[in-house]
C-alpha cells in the first residue's frame, strides 16, 4: 500500500489577522507530488492550521484515495485535537475538524507533530498565500518557489 506525506500549516498576521494556508504531499522518495496554498482574508492563526490540513488532506486523496497518509503539522493543538487526544472547545475548529475527517477514512491517516523548523515548504506555501491576500490577488502555483517534481 502507498503512503503520502502531508505536510501543512497556516498562519495569520496579527491574530485575526491576514491569512494563509499552505499544504503539500510528499511521496516516500521524499519527492513534493503536489502544493497548494490558500489565501484566506482576514482569519485566525487555527483556522489557517485547519485550512492547510484540509488542503493537504483534499491533495492526497486526489493522488490516491486508497494511500496510507501521514499528516505532519507544527501546530500541537490540531495534531492532538485531531488524533483524540484535546477536546475541540471552539466551534470554528469543531467544525474544520469535522470536515477533516470526512476527507478520508480516519483509518487511513496518522498525525505527526514536527518541529516549526522541519516544516519549511508547507511554511513558505503559507507565507506565499498571506502574501498574495495583503496584495489582494491569488495565489500563483507558477510562482510558488515550492513547486511539484515533475
Amino acid at each position: 500500500m502507498t503512503t503520502l506525506f502531508v505536510e501543512a500549516d497556516g498562519g495569520s498576521r496579527g491574530n485575526p489577522g491576514i491569512a494563509g494556508s499552505g499544504a503539500l504531499v510528499r511521496n516516500e522518495k521524499g519527492q513534493i507530488l503536489a502544493t497548494r496554498a490558500t489565501p484566506l482574508g482576514k482569519a485566525s492563526n487555527n483556522v489557517a492550521e485547519y485550512t492547510g490540513l484540509i488542503d493537504g488532506l483534499r491533495l492526497a486523496r486526489e493522488l490516491d484515495p486508497d494511500a496510507l497518509v501521514e499528516v505532519r503539522l507544527d501546530s500541537k493543538l490540531v495534531v492532538e485535537q485531531m488524533s483524540g487526544r484535546w477536546k475541540i472547545k471552539h466551534e470554528d475548529m469543531k467544525r474544520l475538524a469535522a470536515e477533516a475527517a470526512t476527507i478520508l477514512d480516519p483509518r487511513q491517516v496518522r498525525y505527526t507533530w514536527i518541529p516549526r523548523k522541519d516544516n519549511g515548504d508547507a511554511d513558505a506555501l503559507s507565507n506565499e498565500a498571506m502574501d498574495a491576500c495583503a496584495a489582494g490577488t491569488a495565489w500563483d502555483p507558477a510562482a510558488s518557489r515550492i513547486r511539484p517534481a515533475r
